[in-house]
Formats: structure tokens, C-alpha cells, sequence
């Protein structure tokens, strides 16, 4: 059932076709306004050109594709002031600095000088770009490019926000960043479609998820509802190898080291026969056998002297 305001996005039996290669084959999907859908699939799947149908950026060969309310076929214009998207490479300039970059798509969003201006001063402190708002985008790591590529998106305060593929090639640090920056954007309301091969990212995001196979929605649900439809929770017994800081104790002598005092404490205690440690029973013993065995010495002495 469609929610009073009417879908967010909406896209009904889309078909592509390159040559011989049918990309989309009836792919249908609708997303609730300010939620977050992730669009799951293999390589060749078809998220890529669904994304670029959905942004205008592509015509559908057949069916009915839908963005805040426009038609995207008929109407892209008006669609385009809607959307922002960001792509698998990221569109910024490098040349220019993080907030000649942002004043640039202002002004090709037709913004006044100003406005522009003011909009890039408001994005790079949100994105926390402001101490390296006027240094070239070369210079800036992966993730400042993409939280850079973020804000560009945000230009027109969307109501909907294409994220495509946004972490590939990113370090975990990077994605854990651009990861709570995208939590913001949609704190804020937007709603988002976000096309991913991390299994882990669409969990953390995404409130539906839709598996998508040779150009069809083959699985739509919650992320609880996929996997609900796996089977039963379980237990399962991993054999787990040790981790890096194991690793270190062990090769630096730590892990050794304190063994070996177990051992030791361990065995003062089987010898003593009460589980004593220095100074207990453990200690009497041992000065009790020592003696014992210099007595003996003694005698052996005196039985050698006899006999000569």
C-alpha cells in the first residue's frame, strides 16, 4: 500500500537492454519516503544502470520509473532538482580545493554567487572539511574526497539521495566515516538508495533491503526478514585463529612467560603435597630433603674411612 505522500521512489517492471545483454529485466522496486533501501547483487547484476535510469542519467526501454513525484521519463528536468547522487568514482574536481569544488556545482545548480558561497561554508563544516576547505582535492585522503563527494550531492538539500556503491576502495577507518556522515543525511530526512557489495554496510544503513538478480528484484525485506528467511537461529562451534595481538604476546615471550610462573607455582605446589608456594610448606620441604641428603653424604663418609 502507498503511503499518503506517495512513494519516494518507485520504478515498475523497467527493462534495458545493451545489445544482446538484457541489464534490467522487469525491475521493480518502491521505497518509502525517508527510509534507506539497499540494493544488493552480484557483479553484472543490474544496480548500476538502475541507478542510472532512476537519476535520469539512462532512458528505460520500457516501464514506469518514478523520483520525488516526477515522472523521470517524461519530466526529468524537475526530477534532477530532487535527487542527488553519488557515484562509484567521485565526481569531484582535484585541481580545484574542496570549496571551489562545492561553490562550482552551486553555481551549475544555478545558484547565485553568494548563495553558492554560503551553501559550501555550510557543507564543509558539516562534513568537517573547514581546515582543508582551501587546499587542493588532490592533497585530500580517500575518505575527504568522498565526504567531499557527499557534500557536492547535498548541494540542493535533496529529498532523494543515490549512493552508489559509495565505500568501494575505501580502508575500514574511511568507511566507518562516510558511514556516519550518511547517518546524519538521513537523521535529517532525506531517503536514500544505496547500492553496495558489502553485506555489512546495507545492515548498518539500511532499513529494506532488495536482492536483485539478472536485472529483477529476486528478495525484498527487512534485513531481520531476509534473514529470518534463511532458516532458524543457531549455535555453531568456530574455530577461531588468534588474533594479531595474540600473535604479539606470544612471539614477544608475554604469553611464555606467564606460563612458565604458573608452572612453576604449580609445581612447588604438587612437590610440597598442600598447594604451598614460596615460603609455606613448599619451602619447609625442601630444606627438610636437603638435609636429608646430607646425612646420608655424612655416613657414606665415615663407613669409607672405617673400611681403609
Amino acid at each position: 500500500m502507498a503511503p499518503p505522500g506517495g512513494w519516494a521512489i518507485e520504478a515498475v517492471d523497467v527493462k534495458k537492454r545493451f545489445g544482446d545483454k538484457q541489464a534490467l529485466d522487469g525491475f521493480t522496486l518502491r521505497v518509502r519516503p525517508g527510509s534507506v533501501c539497499g540494493v544488493l547483487g552480484p557483479n553484472g547484476a543490474g544496480k548500476t544502470t538502475a541507478v542510472r535510469i532512476l537519476t535520469t542519467l539512462l532512458r528505460p526501454d520500457a516501464g514506469q520509473v518514478r523520483v520525488g513525484g516526477c515522472d523521470v521519463r517524461t519530466d526529468p528536468g524537475p526530477a534532477r532538482y530532487r535527487i542527488g547522487l553519488v557515484g562509484q568514482n567521485t565526481s569531484v574536481d582535484e585541481v580545484l580545493t574542496g570549496r571551489q569544488n562545492l561553490v562550482m556545482f552551486g553555481k551549475l545548480y544555478h545558484l547565485r554567487a553568494a548563495a553558492a558561497r554560503r551553501r559550501a561554508a555550510d557543507l564543509l563544516e558539516q562534513f568537517d572539511l573547514t581546515d582543508a576547505a582551501d587546499r587542493a582535492a588532490s592533497s585530500y585522503s580517500g575518505g575527504m574526497r568522498r565526504r567531499l563527494d557527499l557534500a557536492a550531492s547535498l548541494i540542493l538539500s535533496p529529498q532523494v539521495l543515490f549512493l552508489d556503491e559509495p565505500t568501494t576502495g575505501l580502508d575500514p577507518r574511511a568507511r566507518i566515516e562516510v558511514w556516519e556522515m550518511i547517518r546524519e543525511i538521513i537523521a535529517a530526512g532525506t531517503t536514500a538508495l544505496l547500492t553496495t557489495q558489502y553485506l555489512e554496510e546495507a545492515d548498518q544503513l539500511a532499513d529494506q533491503i532488495a536482492l536483485i538478480d539478472a536485472g529483477r528484484v529476486v528478495a525484498e525485506g527487512t534485513p531481520d526478514e531476509l534473514k529470518g528467511k534463511v532458516g532458524p537461529d543457531r549455535v555453531e562451534t568456530v574455530v577461531r585463529k588468534p588474533t594479531l595481538d595474540e600473535v604479539f604476546l606470544s612471539l614477544t615471550g608475554h604469553h611464555t612467560t606467564t606460563h612458565a610462573a604458573d608452572a612453576e607455582k604449580g609445581l612447588a605446589g604438587t612437590e610440597s603435597g598442600e598447594g604451598g608456594g614460596v615460603g609455606s610448606g613448599g619451602d619447609r620441604s625442601t630444606k627438610k630433603s636437603a638435609q636429608t641428603q646430607r646425612t646420608k653424604r655424612s655416613k657414606s663418609a665415615k663407613k669409607g674411612k672405617g673400611a681403609k
